[in-house]
């Protein structure tokens, strides 16, 4: 076999074309609405998670932002209204980014668009039994090389809760 051939290079070339088209189409609909994509990611991830909330080192590492990172972001957020920050009664350190009203509506004028998007470019062009595959594998995947993203959620509940 040609080493260019290999299907290990296909698979990581076929899986980076389709992210960064999905992810073009989907950041049009997410500046229309004043977001960036790592607004959106934020709130996405705070409106699916149990109490619209997650500890900021939670958020962080669901992001795969830095803490500081995910800091900037929740202070731009909390400036505009959408996020808002309180105080975890059991670590006097840590805290909780929480989504507002205000982020929540923001979310639901989005959505539609986004989901879409979704729909036309990606779930839909699947048939139900291979898009539940198409899940599965993904989730077994990023729980190898995101073992974070799922931080602060109750295991139980990831394959619901948790924003893929």
């Amino acid at each position: 076999m040609d080493l260019f051939d290999d299907p290990r290079l296909t698979a990581m070339g076929l899986l980076a074309e389709v992210f960064a088209g999905l992810r073009s189409r989907n950041s049009q609909a997410f500046t229309a609405m004043g977001l960036s994509e790592v607004d959106f990611e934020t709130l996405i991830r705070l409106a699916r998670s149990p109490e619209r909330k997650l500890r900021m080192s939670d958020l962080a590492g669901q992001t795969s932002l830095s803490t500081s990172g995910i800091t900037r972001v929740v202070d731009r957020l909390e400036r505009e209204g959408l996020v808002e920050r309180s105080a975890c009664s059991q670590d006097r350190r840590a805290s909780y980014a929480v989504l507002t009203e205000v982020g929540a509506d923001r979310l639901i004028r989005v959505l539609p668009q986004h989901l879409n998007n979704i729909e036309a470019s990606f779930t839909g062009l699947l048939s139900p039994e291979q898009l539940a595959d198409f899940l599965a594998t993904l989730r077994v995947i990023r729980d190898v090389v995101r073992p974070c993203a799922t931080a602060g959620v109750d295991p139980v509940s990831t394959s619901s809760a948790v924003p893929e």
